[in-house]
């Protein structure tokens, strides 16, 4: 069994076609793209409300970031 075939604390992405770590990765997203969307795809199977809140700090976190440049 491979570490991909199995998730530690709980089964919020077992119905996911891709894995947001496989996705995130085949694509070079970043880390704060990543969680963006790692929130995204659980909110609704793991953490509601605050999950999307957590995305909204990080999409705030690379606003600002982008606006530094």
């Amino acid at each position: 069994m491979s570490a991909s075939d199995r998730q530690v604390g709980g089964d919020h992405y077992k119905d996911l076609e891709i894995q947001p770590l496989e996705f995130i990765e085949r694509n070079g997203l970043g880390y704060g793209v990543g969680n963006v969307i790692k929130y995204l795809c659980r909110y609704k199977s793991k953490g509601g409300i605050e999950d999307l809140q957590k995305a909204s700090h990080y999409i705030d976190l690379l606003i600002d970031l982008e606006k530094g440049k």
